[in-house]
């Protein structure tokens, strides 16, 4: 049910339908979310806004309520527990950014050779051990464990030659890290990861014409790539993949408005981790240099799964959990600062996922590089702060990836220029 009410009554666990006010006058990239922290709550109460909508049926409702309401888990087969809108708090990273860059570099100049002997494997027509790829995984997933934000990000870098491959590392990267922000345990997040890994090799049998054609597919071909999804589980079962893995490759393609594919399941009929496949998959495609598209701006591709989630094509708390471990501006974004000056997404704050650290390097007024200055903008006396996405399709910074991940990480992940 929704209902008006003063901002200031605002409470954790309720569900914001809609702010009053323009969006320029709120501290928020969408207005529709359960609020779950403080320091968001304390934001919107210092904004503009005034009075707002809550949606009583989706959250707390203005009585007083012991505990904040939870979405139920979509799926009562799944194992790993509810979809929760009081996601538990991050778990501590254990090393900084800058250190586990160095070691996912390399991880991931060793993750491409491993999947390419997979795929290799599956286009001979080999029956497939996927026990081999259970140590990759285990790498991945530590490394994820330490710092959520290092091989994440380095993993979305690939060029369109390396796609096919390398995709399948950032999705593994990408479940992992959102499986841990669900509250799952280390070994569900292995699991999750594997399911990342192999969720699209099936592709591995598709004509390489059809997955590298620079233009739009005609109607036969789309078919055809329909079909990867099918091919995949087939080889999977044959290699008596886990049960995670061959969901996962099965129906990363569905949507929960049963538009998807290849059976147009909806609803309960996905599980939660077809739900993580389904978002981590388009997240990564969207992002990367594919032969017929650049790829979009991290910032930008939030932006968008955002919008495609109000009209139905992925989970929204599944989403909600994804954008806490990638923040609003994921690492890589590139931002322009109040001041007019453009700056680079280094590292997230997790408890201020609209305020990261970035680093200055351009001034529009001036339209000429300034020093490089790294900024906290969470930081009590900062008086920056984000005023909007800004896309490198109209820019053409080449140093981008440089600025925020380093030229050793870079070059250690086969990536340096």
């Amino acid at each position: 049910m929704l209902q008006k009410i003063p901002v200031q009554d605002l409470r954790l666990g309720m569900h914001l339908h809609e702010l009053c006010g323009t969006w320029l006058d709120h501290p928020f990239w969408r207005s529709r979310f359960v609020l779950t922290e403080a320091a968001d709550l304390s934001k919107l109460r210092a904004s503009g806004i005034r009075e707002c909508w809550i949606d009583s049926s989706k959250g707390l409702g203005p009585a007083p309520s012991p505990a904040p309401a939870a979405v139920p888990c979509l799926d009562p087969r799944v194992a790993t527990g509810p979809v929760r809108t009081g996601l538990p708090p991050p778990v501590p990273v254990s090393c900084s950014m800058g250190e586990e860059l160095s070691r996912a570099g390399l991880l991931i100049k060793q993750s491409r050779t491993a999947v390419m002997s997979l795929f290799s494997e599956a286009r001979m027509g080999h029956t497939m051990d996927t026990e081999q790829c259970a140590e990759l995984v285990g790498e991945i997933t530590a490394s994820v464990w330490r710092n959520p934000g290092a091989l994440v990000s380095l993993a979305r870098l690939k060029t369109h030659d390396d796609y096919s491959y390398m995709h399948s590392v950032a999705v593994c990267a990408l479940m992992v890290g959102l499986a841990r922000q669900l509250g799952q345990g280390e070994a569900q997040a292995r699991d999750a990861g594997m399911a990342g890994l192999l969720h699209d090799l099936g592709k591995a049998l598709m004509p390489l014409e059809i997955l590298n054609k620079p233009g739009k597919l005609t109607e036969a071909e789309y078919d055809l790539i329909q079909q990867h999804p099918r091919r995949g589980h087939e080889l999977l079962v044959e290699g008596a993949a886990p049960v995670v893995a061959l969901d996962v490759c099965l129906h990363h393609h569905e949507r929960p408005d049963g538009r998807g594919y290849p059976f147009g399941l909806a609803g309960t009929a996905l599980t939660l981790e077809a739900r993580m496949g389904a978002v981590c998959d388009v997240y990564d495609a969207i992002t990367s240099n594919r032969p017929y598209k650049a790829g979009w701006d991290p910032a930008e591709s939030i932006a968008r799964m955002t919008e495609w989630t109000n009209a139905g094509q992925f989970d929204p708390a599944v989403v909600h959990a994804f954008v806490t471990v990638l923040g609003i501006y994921p690492t890589g974004s590139l931002v322009r600062l109040k001041s007019g000056r453009l700056a680079v997404v280094v590292e997230q704050n997790a408890t201020a996922l609209a305020a990261p650290q970035v680093k200055v390097f351009f001034s529009t007024r001036a339209q000429m590089p300034v020093p490089p200055e790294l900024i906290d903008l969470n930081h009590p006396g900062c008086t920056e702060r984000i005023i909007a996405r800004e896309s490198n399709r109209s820019w053409r910074f080449k140093h981008l990836d440089e600025l925020w991940a380093g030229h050793e990480a870079l070059q250690r992940a086969g990536r340096a220029v």
